[in-house]
């Protein structure tokens, strides 16, 4: 780490002070800041936006108020509970990380980068990100929104993705949140400046704290820092859907396997295929042998993959499978379900 200039403790001190003076009211932003709450709240907003969680967060909260309260809870509970969040992955290892809180360290979420990282999905940006937000410890962090903003700052106009970007990243943020008086304000300020002034695209530039430090605003090329990353190839996915009501209005759900995409979440009857839409013969299987009918087609978008949506409708079938079962809406709606299965399901996407 190189010693902090003058320029760096004006960066720092600016930008801690916007933010003290304009950060967005978020429930997990309480005074003074809960250590559980940070790692909940971390946990949700990787890959997600923060107005999204602001709504969820107070229910999943609610449900589980403490540390123990997650730790002790039935994981399907909690992968209800985050339904329609998305990357299902992040409430498997924030259950896992409860747990180990309570195990290993008597219920109090750890304070140091070192036991942070030893925590089930916790990495170098989330482990940095607890200890001075919640601890107010000058470790460096750099997600998405800081690495714009540091790269305009210094008017670097480099490959964001390159390891070596990556490493002079968090070289400077290293020594900007040392040189700051307030290591917690500085993070969440930089968090929040990339998240609401220094955008993509159009950075409000004049209601910037560091406008007359920023080198690409002197040279007039915040629009081209950063670099555009390279957009991942999309894998191409279709799924065949069957909504099937028994006599008593309920619907046949069944249960996906415990690895792969959306694992262990309930979905209606399912196929899917990655070379072409399934045949009638794979939809009728996944039917019970009943004539299907098509309701509609959707498509829904992840990361990296594209997943094309056929909806069917079908007759109960005479016997349902091992790893199936009958539920009312009521019931499904408290179960851990993926976007488009809302959609299918319940006419939801899980956005209200």
């Amino acid at each position: 780490m190189s010693k902090p200039t003058k320029r760096d403790q004006a960066i720092a001190a600016s930008i801690a002070g916007w933010f003290i003076e304009n950060d967005r009211d978020f429930p997990w932003r309480t005074t003074p800041r809960n250590p559980y709450y940070a790692l909940v709240s971390e946990a949700m907003l990787l890959q997600t936006q923060a107005a999204r969680i602001a709504e969820r967060f107070p229910v999943f909260i609610d449900r589980f108020p403490t540390v123990d309260s997650l730790a002790h809870a039935d994981e399907q509970d909690v992968l209800a509970q985050w339904s329609g969040l998305g990357y299902y992955r992040r409430a498997k290892n924030l259950h896992r990380a409860a747990q180990r809180v309570v195990d290993e360290h008597d219920g109090v979420v750890p304070s140091d980068v070192e036991s942070l990282l030893q925590l089930p999905g916790i990495g170098r940006y989330t482990a940095g990100s607890i200890a001075s937000i919640a601890f107010d410890k000058p470790e460096p962090i750099v997600d998405g929104n800081v690495v714009r903003v540091l790269l305009r700052i210094e008017g670097a106009d480099l490959p964001p993705t390159e390891t070596a970007t990556k490493k002079m990243l968090w070289e400077r943020a290293e020594t900007l949140v040392k040189s700051a008086d307030s290591p917690a304000a500085f993070n969440e300020g930089m968090m929040e400046l990339g998240a609401t002034i220094c955008t993509p695209r159009s950075p409000s530039c004049q209601e910037c704290p560091v406008r007359t430090r920023c080198k690409a605003k002197k040279q007039g090329r915040q629009g081209e820092i950063p670099m555009p990353k390279p957009k991942p190839k999309q894998r191409i996915v279709h799924a065949a859907s069957v909504v099937i009501r028994d006599k008593q209005g309920r619907m046949l759900i069944e249960k996906r396997d415990d690895s792969g995409m959306w694992a262990g979440l309930w979905q209606a009857p399912t196929v899917e295929s990655d070379d072409k839409a399934p045949s009638k013969t794979m939809i009728k299987v996944i039917a019970g042998g009943k004539q299907i009918k098509r309701l509609n087609t959707f498509e829904h978008q992840t990361s990296h993959r594209t997943f094309h949506f056929t909806v069917y409708a079908a007759a109960p079938p005479s016997r349902r499978k091992a790893h199936q079962r009958w539920a009312t809406d009521a019931q499904i709606r408290s179960l851990a379900l993926a976007r488009p299965q809302m959609r299918i399901l319940l006419g939801d996407d899980g956005s209200g």
